[in-house]
């Protein structure tokens, strides 16, 4: 069971990695309009998995008493 919490743990550090790049790709984006406007549902639907992704693991973790 530990062991399955350091997983989880390891896991969502690095979601939370993504997330914030994501994130910071989404910022980007918008400093940048109009220039790659046709870039923003890409980029806005993988920050949106990224961070939904991050929620359910920290759910899981919250689960586990972790």
């Amino acid at each position: 069971m530990a062991e399955d919490v350091e997983q989880l743990k390891a896991q969502i550090k690095k979601l939370n990695a993504q997330a914030t790049n994501l994130k910071m790709n989404l910022h980007d984006l918008a400093e940048d309009l109009p220039t790659g406007w046709e870039k923003i549902p890409e980029v806005a639907e993988q920050a949106f998995q990224a961070y939904k992704n991050l929620t359910e693991a920290r759910s899981r973790l919250a689960a586990t008493g972790g």
